[in-house]
């Protein structure tokens, strides 16, 4: 069905406060929505909401409401989209993302990959995850941080797991940052294929197994055993109602890294884990959007 991108283009911290008004809602409505720099460094950003054609109007309209009929002296324009794949017409040319010792690149920035310890190369594709979405970077932020930690008492991490691996960015950065078995598991199959596409590029299949599955739902966990770091960007609902799971499936003291957040969902999400007998180590807030790591 042809699709519609509705965009803002300004500077980065008008657009991230417009993002901080409007993806709540789309978030509720699962709409697709996407805030990122157009040209590094030259401050340019765009915000970008993608939606059928037939409710563009709609949509354009709701912004409005929600933003004020100036929609802050921005212009909200519009890309008719056809049946391309707009996903990757859109992330194909993003810069690199650095996070920590991590950069994620396209193969057109391949020959950036030197400069960081640990290089992923994911192209736009069919599966989410470039490491360009605030909650991507937010969650290899949150590794950087438990590397750090693997020198003292905590140890290095022996299973880990990676929960809605999308493209398999998350798995493909804990695979190379620590040479361990890692399960990546995602609803989608298309994702499930992208995902292990990836590790073979990357040169991480032999420590990767991709998955097809729902939550915790598939013998791959059961013959995998209970990890020491689990990975969940997925978003506050899906988050919230694995916490149970999520809990049976760790090792005692293992670090649970969780995105997908907006900062005023943290309440409802911690207090879902504390009550499986976890605890809050860190909240990090990385373009408007919201990572925690829970400990076990």
């Amino acid at each position: 069905m042809p699709q519609t991108r509705l965009y803002l283009s300004a500077r980065k911290p008008e657009l991230w406060h417009i993002a901080s008004i409007l993806d709540p809602y789309f978030e509720e409505e699962g709409i697709t929505s996407v805030l990122f720099e157009t040209v590094q460094g030259n401050g340019e950003w765009c915000y970008s909401v993608y939606v059928e054609t037939d409710a563009a109007d709609t949509t354009a309209q709701l912004m409005r409401d929600r933003l004020g009929n100036d929609t802050f002296g921005l212009a909200i324009e519009r890309e008719e989209l056809e049946d391309q794949d707009w996903v990757s017409q859109t992330l194909t040319e993003l810069a690199p993302v650095r996070a920590g010792r991590f950069l994620v690149h396209g193969s057109h920035d391949r020959d950036q990959a030197h400069t960081a310890r640990i290089a992923v190369e994911v192209d736009a594709g069919q599966a989410f995850g470039t490491g360009h979405h605030g909650t991507t970077a937010g969650c290899l932020d949150m590794l950087e941080r438990c590397m750090r930690q693997w020198q003292g008492p905590m140890g290095p991490p022996r299973r880990a797991m990676d929960i809605g691996t999308g493209s398999g960015v998350l798995a493909i950065a804990l695979a190379k940052a620590c040479p361990m078995p890692v399960l990546a598991t995602d609803i989608d199959p298309i994702a499930t294929h992208v995902a292990r596409e990836n590790c073979r590029l990357n040169g991480v299949a032999s420590n990767v197994t991709c998955a097809t599955a729902t939550g915790f739902n598939n013998p791959a966990f059961a013959r995998f055993g209970p990890a020491d770091l689990i990975m969940a960007n997925i978003l506050a609902r899906p988050l919230e109602a694995l916490a149970p799971a999520m809990a049976r499936n760790v090792t005692g003291g293992a670090r649970v890294i969780l995105s997908g957040l907006l900062p005023h969902q943290q309440a409802r999400i911690v207090a879902a884990y504390r009550r499986q007998g976890m605890v809050l180590k860190h909240a990090h807030i990385r373009d408007g959007w919201l990572t925690l790591i829970m400990q076990a």
